[in-house]
């Protein structure tokens, strides 16, 4: 079986992408486009599909992952994407060891949405609180589902 540089066989390779974001005005977007652009690459670069709604929802999700991180937590925030099996993770990690709650629907608040909408959009979602600060992870379908739930999940 040929070895990749890194020592592992091409299977076992990571398809994966980190990155440090900083807290001016600019690193949601730059995290955005770093979304995109890997997403983009995954194809031709691994031979794996990825649906333009996929790359769609995982840019709305890093942009609300990010954001809070930035609003809420002091210090660095970094932001880990990466494929896993017909999924991608985005993992975004920040100093803030308070664990989010997403509040209850009310038509009337205006922000502080932004967990919901993660939580709707995502097949998988968890929180670890870290040594120091916290993990949070979604998942997203890499391509569309064949039934037409716009989640991807099964209607409750």
């Amino acid at each position: 079986m040929p070895v990749g540089e890194d020592g592992t066989a091409p299977d076992e390779q990571d398809v994966q992408t980190t990155v440090a974001l900083d807290g001016d005005g600019t690193c949601i977007a730059h995290a955005r486009h770093t979304a995109a652009g890997f997403l983009t690459r995954v194809p031709t670069e691994h031979g794996l599909p990825v649906s333009q709604r996929a790359v769609d929802l995982t840019q709305l999700v890093v942009s609300e992952l990010v954001t809070n991180a930035r609003k809420y937590a002091p210090g660095p925030v970094l932001m880990d994407l990466r494929i896993t099996g017909d999924m991608v993770e985005v993992v975004v990690w920040d100093s803030e060891p308070v664990l989010p709650v997403a509040r209850a629907a009310d038509a009337g608040r205006v922000g502080q949405h932004g967990l919901e909408i993660v939580m709707a959009v995502a097949q998988g979602f968890e929180v670890q609180r870290e040594p120091v600060g916290k993990r949070i992870t979604a998942r997203i379908a890499l391509l569309d589902d064949p039934g037409g739930d716009l989640s991807g999940r099964n209607p409750v």
